[in-house]
């Protein structure tokens, strides 16, 4: 197991072989942003999904393929790309059978017909180890528009779209574990954790009216600092401003040390992004006209990282603040 984490490796391995690739952009964001002609650049983004770490191994092969397609839609909606075709590679294991494929690809012919998209090719193996499924997804966007992380500025506001916190909470529900909720609210969690909601209608039009953004993969503060980092700004948030859905809610209110979780955990596949105030109204109307609510929680301001303010206006420890491969090997 290596002892830098995967942003490290990134870094200090992969960087540099990314050096005469301009739309590379340094290995420093989520997607590619490639000239294509005719004022369109084309997004281009990949995600593995591994068994036991992206997945568990009774998750129903349908879902397992959606998630893996969904992961992907998600990081084109945070560019503003509007999301194209797809290429897919699979390393089955041992335990897949004709049935689990077929579920699987009636899965993604649901998803391929909900967002639009077409498979254009890929790679099918076997594996003696656990099943490993990822995506290259690709999507246009007008030429030089992509949204980024490294366009946040002092003063913006800091929002996120829909709740943050079902995709961790979902994964303890996914793992039987009590979180002192019924059975239709447990089932809502886990549900957002299997299938999580890619934001293709808001991405887009977040294209002029955002500075800077991502998805929340790895967690809020962890994604959040990535952004500051990229713009070198630091930024606070208030934790009672992020949006949580009715079952999180009722999860936190039994059991509040369970906030850091929430702030921390990711899979929630929601737009993190900053704008400037005098864009307020614009993204008022925006939420109405895409039913997604936006939710402002916080400022971009001069420094680094990110401060996360409890209640009472004192910090909170939010630890490295999201998920890292390399130090956790079970799923997240």
């Amino acid at each position: 197991m290596p002892s830098l984490d995967e942003f490290e490796i990134i870094a200090r391995y992969f960087k540099p072989l990314a050096a005469k690739c301009e739309g590379a952009l340094g290995l420093s964001d989520d997607a590619a942003a490639l000239r294509v002609g005719a004022g369109r650049d084309l997004i281009v983004t990949a995600d593995a999904l591994v068994e036991g770490v992206h997945f568990l191994p009774s998750d129903p092969p349908g879902l397992i393929a959606r998630k893996m397609l969904r992961v992907n839609l998600s990081d084109l909606a945070a560019k503003g790309a509007t999301p194209t075709v797809y290429l897919m590679t699979l390393a089955l294991g041992p335990a897949v059978d004709e049935s689990w494929i077929a579920s699987f690809a009636s899965g993604l012919a649901q998803d391929q017909d909900e967002f639009g998209v077409a498979l254009a090719g890929g790679d099918t193996t076997a594996t003696p180890g656990p099943t490993t499924l990822s995506v290259t997804a690709m999507g246009e966007v007008a030429q030089g528009q992509a949204l980024r992380r490294n366009g946040a500025r002092a003063g913006d506001g800091v929002w996120v779209s829909g709740n943050i916190g079902d995709g961790a909470l979902g994964l303890a529900a996914a793992r039987g574990e009590s979180l002192g909720v019924d059975a239709d609210a447990a089932a809502s969690l886990a549900d957002r954790y299997r299938l999580p909601r890619p934001r293709v209608t808001l991405g887009p039009r977040l294209v002029g009216v955002a500075h800077a953004a991502m998805d929340v993969s790895d967690g809020l503060v962890g994604d959040l600092r990535h952004i500051c980092d990229a713009s070198g700004l630091g930024a606070e948030i208030e934790a009672a401003r992020v949006p949580l859905s009715a079952a999180a809610r009722t999860v936190l209110a039994r059991a509040p040390e369970r906030l850091r979780e929430i702030l921390t955990g990711g899979d929630d596949y929601e737009i993190l992004f900053t704008a400037p105030a005098s864009r307020d109204g614009a993204l008022a109307v925006l939420s109405t006209e895409t039913g997604i609510a936006l939710t402002r929680i916080g400022t971009i301001a001069a420094g680094s990282g990110v401060t996360v303010c409890d209640a009472a206006g004192g910090s909170m420890d939010m630890g490295q603040g999201g998920y890292r491969h390399f130090g956790a090997p079970t799923a997240r």
